[in-house]
C-alpha cells in the first residue's frame, strides 16, 4: 500500500532478530515440540502459557517466535497478500526457523506440532501449507489461510497428500469478528487438498478466543506424540 507506515515493520526480514522464546522440556530430553504463534498485539510468553495447558506434564518443548511490535503483519488475513508484506514473509521464515530449531536438535518433523491464535493461527496454517510434510500436527485456533482468495490450486502440491495425513484441529466461532466463517472452511478444503486428516470444529456464539474444547482436543493430540 503506498504511503502506508510500516511500523515496526521496516526491512526485508522485521521479524528476524526477534527472540525465540523457549519452555517445557529442553530440547535435549523432549519427545515432541510445539511451535506456537502468538497473535496480533500478544506476546510469545503468552501463547507460551497456552502450551503448557495443552503439554501438561509430558515431555514436549515449547518454541514460540517474538513478532516485532508484537504484530505479524499491519492488515487483516483477508487483504490481498502485498499489503501484509514484509511482515507475512517475515513471520513465515521465523516459524521455520523454529521447526528447524526442533528438527536441528534431534525431534522427527512428525514429532512437531504447529499451531497458533488469531494471527498467529493464520501465519500457522500458511506455514504448513506452503511447506507440506508429515507433522506431528496442526492446531489453527480461530484462524485461517492469508490472503483476499485462498483456493487449492494456488497451493503448489495440493492433490500430491504431501501432509501424509497430518492430523490438523481447527476451531472458531461461527461469528468470530475477525475470521469469516467461510474462510475456516477454505482453509480446511485446501489442508484436506493437501493431504491432511482435518478436525473442524465450529462454535455457535463463542466469539473470538479459545475454548476447554479445544485445548482438550489439541491436548489429545500432543498426548499422541509424547
Amino acid at each position: 500500500m503506498t504511503g502506508r507506515d510500516p511500523g515496526p515493520h521496516a526491512g526485508d526480514d522485521p521479524h528476524g532478530d526477534e527472540p525465540l522464546v523457549t519452555a517445557g522440556a529442553s530440547l535435549d530430553d523432549a519427545a515432541a515440540a510445539l511451535v506456537l504463534v502468538h497473535g496480533r498485539g500478544a506476546t510469545a510468553r503468552s501463547v507460551v502459557d497456552l502450551g503448557e495447558r495443552l503439554a501438561g506434564d509430558r515431555e514436549v518443548a515449547i518454541l514460540a517466535p517474538a513478532a516485532a511490535g508484537n504484530t505479524w503483519y499491519p492488515n487483516s488475513f483477508l487483504a490481498p497478500v502485498a499489503d501484509n508484506e514484509p511482515g507475512r514473509s517475515s513471520g513465515l521464515r521465523a516459524v521455520g526457523a523454529a521447526v528447524d530449531r526442533a528438527v536441528d536438535a534431534g525431534i522427527a518433523r512428525d514429532r512437531v506440532l504447529v499451531g497458533g491464535f488469531s494471527q498467529g493461527a493464520c501465519l500457522a496454517s500458511e506455514f504448513v501449507a506452503r511447506n507440506p510434510t508429515r507433522y506431528g500436527g496442526l492446531a489453527v485456533f480461530s484462524g485461517g489461510l492469508i490472503g483476499e482468495t485462498v483456493a487449492v490450486d494456488g497451493y503448489l502440491a495440493a492433490g500430491d497428500d504431501p501432509l501424509a495425513g497430518t492430523p490438523t484441529f481447527v476451531g472458531c466461532s461461527d461469528i468470530d469478528p475477525h475470521i469469516p466463517e467461510e474462510r475456516v472452511h477454505e482453509t480446511t478444503d485446501v489442508l484436506e487438498a493437501l493431504g491432511a486428516d482435518v478436525d473442524e470444529r465450529i462454535y455457535e456464539g463463542m466469539g473470538h478466543g479459545i475454548n476447554d474444547d479445544e485445548v482438550a482436543a489439541v491436548s489429545e493430540l500432543v498426548a499422541s506424540l509424547a
